[in-house]
């Protein structure tokens, strides 16, 4: 009886979960992920980036989650049931939405896990490169202070946050925390966002303003605009020349905002005072980038994000996202809002 039991089992489990879900990579609470997600579909985790077997492993497909694998144009077309597409996280420049569209794909991202949390790591930022921070650290670490206690070298000194002004380009969710958070030093915020009205930065009491002002008049530049077709190395030489107050830079947003070489160039040469970068125009960067040489510059790998609570937020909201589209049902977060308009897009019932 009980062996005929389990047969049956088995059986009703390969008729009824005939659904997939493919996870490009692992993040750190996958096997909870897993644990939800099998109770809808067949969960399969790539843990590759490389398109040949993502095009294989996603060819029966009904939903990828992707962290930063590229789901190219390839990879889309070859999954003949894919559904829809969950990024773990905010931007999408790593999806051709243009041709998740044209298969009337829907693409949901997690918008909302890390918005204070991305605000708190530019703050630190901020605070440990205007304060040479990491250099102290250093200094104290290998015992240079040993006979000049009180007479700490010029490569230490630091400067005040109070009267001076940030520069921040994207009002987003984001930039505006960073915003709010200014407030508490006294520091002035001027910021550029061609999509904000002058009426809401008002009301958030920030000088709005075009960029060549903002480059021009920043003691700080923190940078938390989207990579698109027009932001791409939006910090260019031309515009680093502008630069009149030797700035100190930060990116917590996208890497190919800047253009790496010029930074490096302006960063040698004292055009910008110093650098603090969660993001690079290649991740992982490559082993020999010239960045790593610079001790005016402060690095992490892509960690703005990265707390015990927004972790658990992005995980679980994606697996929702994910969810929902397993069960016929429209995300709550759709990027490409145009599927909307295909009655022959995924049977969701929209």
């Amino acid at each position: 009886m009980n062996l005929l039991f389990l047969a049956f089992t088995s059986i009703y489990k390969v008729i009824h979960i005939t659904k997939k879900v493919l996870i490009t990579e692992a993040l750190p609470l996958v096997e909870e992920e897993k644990k939800i997600l099998s109770k809808y579909a067949e969960v399969i985790v790539a843990n590759t980036t490389y398109e040949n077997k993502l095009i294989e492993l996603a060819k029966d497909v009904d939903v990828i989650m992707v962290v930063y694998a590229k789901i190219t144009k390839n990879i889309i077309n070859s999954a003949i049931k894919l559904r829809g597409i969950v990024r773990y996280g905010i931007g999408v420049d790593n999806i051709d939405l243009e041709a998740a569209t044209a298969r009337g794909i829907v693409v949901a991202n997690v918008p909302d896990y890390c918005i204070g949390t991305v605000a708190d790591h530019t703050w630190a930022l901020i605070l440990a490169l205007i304060r040479k921070v990491t250099l102290a650290d250093r200094y104290v670490r290998n015992k240079l202070y040993i006979g000049r206690w009180t007479s700490p070298p010029e490569y230490l000194r630091g400067i005040d946050l109070e009267g001076k002004t940030l520069g921040i380009i994207g009002l987003g969710r984001i930039g505006r925390e960073v915003a709010k958070r200014a407030k508490g030093f006294n520091v002035k915020v001027i910021a550029y966002d061609p999509y904000i009205s002058k009426d809401i930065a008002r009301e958030l009491e920030i000088e709005l303003t075009d960029l060549e002002t903002v480059l021009r008049e920043s003691d700080i530049i923190s940078i938390h605009c989207p990579l698109t077709k027009e932001t791409h190395h939006l910090i260019n030489e031309d515009r680093i020349k502008l630069m009149r107050k030797r700035p100190y830079i930060i990116n917590t947003s996208r890497g190919a905002i800047i253009d790496e070489k010029a930074l490096y160039k302006a960063l040698k040469e004292g055009i910008i005072s110093g650098a603090a970068l969660d993001v690079f125009e290649i991740e992982p960067p490559p082993e020999n980038n010239p960045l790593f040489e610079l001790d005016n510059v402060i690095l992490t790998p892509h960690i703005a994000w990265y707390t015990e609570e927004a972790l658990k937020r992005l995980e679980m909201n994606a697996v929702d996202e994910a969810i929902r589209i397993l069960k016929g049902e429209p995300p709550r977060n759709i990027v490409n809002r145009e599927v909307l308009k295909l009655e022959k897009s995924l049977k969701i019932n929209l």
